[in-house]
């Protein structure tokens, strides 16, 4: 039975590597596009009306709605009617780390042991990944790639989603160490329902607290060593674990606390006052019971899982979906992402268009998405808006990308070359429409 079900396994995941062969990277974008005469959303709360775009050798040149193009040009795409949103950005994601849960063989997302700050994420990225190319036909061109762990899990980095290579994808890298709270609740930890992360000891085990406030000041002793050790120019032998943690001391690097307990945000925000990082706050589901605090010590959030119950059983049913407005009336820079097992990102788009119904405005909840993340990753520099100077990283809906009912991109670009939208599932739909007259069925009744 067990070699029966195997090959069930292995013929399943070779299906998925055939799959989608068909989509290979974009070749580099030279010379001069223009996109035009479309509702251009900025990023940063700039809406521009019948819009044009310049694109020039991968960078945008110009954006506005006076720019002539030239009677002989011929690269020209008419956007008429359509909409122009940034590429849509993933704050966090095991996307290329993971790819079917269900067979290890296809997961490289964690390492053993709590102490690995030394593992970049980077390195075992996965270009072929066939969840990318479902991401993309969503709207969403790049990811902040994740370790997951138990305590100090290692580096991401930040990667575009059309790319042969790891090294081709990078946007940067080793961008953020995460560090995985242990929970500070006197009760067994369910995930989000008992609002931890990282190791949370039973009942039967002791005190949960203690365990955590230990583990914790086990870590301040690490980064007390780590900041000794890189004070030295030199040494005799390297320590390739305080090596891995230098930048987080000269803010190169942000240091990503996944927690979502007030008493935990409290404890991200002491790194933040002893060591002086640049702190970003992962999940914080109660992040709003804090906000004020939050702006005050300059520190970021990513809201993790919206589509969720609240952590604390005394909060409003639908307190996960007002969280984003009361970040934003506390001026707290936040971004919002999708860490769903299910829709592996998917809903990207949907997790902020909820936040609209729940008192967040429409660019403020698509900058979420787009240029506040790119601020949380720190890589707006780069991307996350369509300005001059950034790269051209853009994707045109028919509809509006936040609703559920109307998003249907049609077009996707990075680095200004137009990319490939086909994926498995596409290819699934054409198949079986093909074998049952299904597209018959459709054309007759667009009519």
């Amino acid at each position: 039975m067990k070699k029966i079900f195997s090959i069930i396994i292995a013929s399943a995941f070779s299906s998925a590597i055939i799959g989608q062969a068909n989509v290979v990277p974009a070749p580099q974008q030279t010379g001069v596009l223009y996109v035009t005469n479309a509702t251009i959303h900025v990023g940063n709360g700039k809406v521009i009306e019948k819009g044009t775009i310049v694109v020039r050798d991968g960078k945008i040149e110009k954006v506005g709605n006076d720019i002539k193009i030239p009677a002989v040009e011929t690269n020209v795409i008419d956007a008429q009617g359509k909409q122009i949103y940034p590429g849509l950005i993933l704050a966090t994601s095991s996307l290329g780390l993971k790819e079917m849960a269900a067979v290890k063989a296809t997961s490289d997302v964690r390492e053993i042991g709590d102490m690995n700050p030394n593992v970049r994420s980077i390195v075992a990225y996965n270009t072929d990944s066939k969840v990318i190319n479902t991401l993309r036909s969503n709207g969403i061109l790049e990811a902040n790639i994740v370790p997951e762990g138990s305590f100090l899990a290692g580096s991401s980095s930040v990667v575009q989603l059309d790319a042969w290579t790891w090294t081709d994808a990078a946007l940067k890298t080793d961008a953020g160490m995460h560090f995985y709270m242990p929970s500070l609740m006197a009760r067994p930890s369910f995930g989000r329902f008992g609002g931890g992360f990282g190791p949370s000891p039973s009942m039967g085990q002791g005190d949960p607290v203690k365990a955590g406030l230990d583990k914790i000041e086990e870590l301040k002793a690490f980064f007390r060593e780590a900041k000794a050790y890189n004070a030295v120019p030199t040494h005799e032998e390297t320590n390739l674990k305080y090596e891995a943690v230098k930048n987080l001391f000269d803010k190169k690097q942000k240091f990503y606390v996944h927690a979502n307990q007030v008493k935990q945000m409290l404890v991200a925000l002491d790194f933040a006052k002893e060591f002086g990082f640049d702190v970003v706050i992962v999940g914080a589901s109660e992040s709003w019971q804090i906000a004020d605090l939050l702006k005050k010590n300059n520190i970021s959030v990513v809201l993790q899982q919206m589509h969720s119950l609240p952590t604390g059983n005394d909060d409003d049913v639908d307190q996960p979906y007002k969280s984003a407005a009361a970040l934003k009336k506390a001026g707290v820079t936040f971004a919002i992402t999708d860490e769903d097992a299910n829709t592996r990102g998917r809903n990207l788009p949907f997790n902020a268009g909820t936040a609209v119904a729940y008192g967040l405005s429409k660019e403020d909840a698509l900058a979420a998405i787009t240029l506040n993340a790119a601020k949380v990753m720190g890589v707006d520099d780069k991307t996350g808006s369509i300005e001059p100077g950034k790269e051209a990283n853009f994707i045109i809906s028919s509809g509006d990308i936040l609703d559920i009912s109307t998003n249907n991109v049609t077009d996707a670009f990075i680095q200004g070359r137009k990319i490939n939208l086909d994926n498995k599932q596409k290819q699934l739909d054409e198949r079986y429409e093909e074998k049952y007259n299904l597209k018959k069925d459709k054309e007759k009744k667009a009519f």
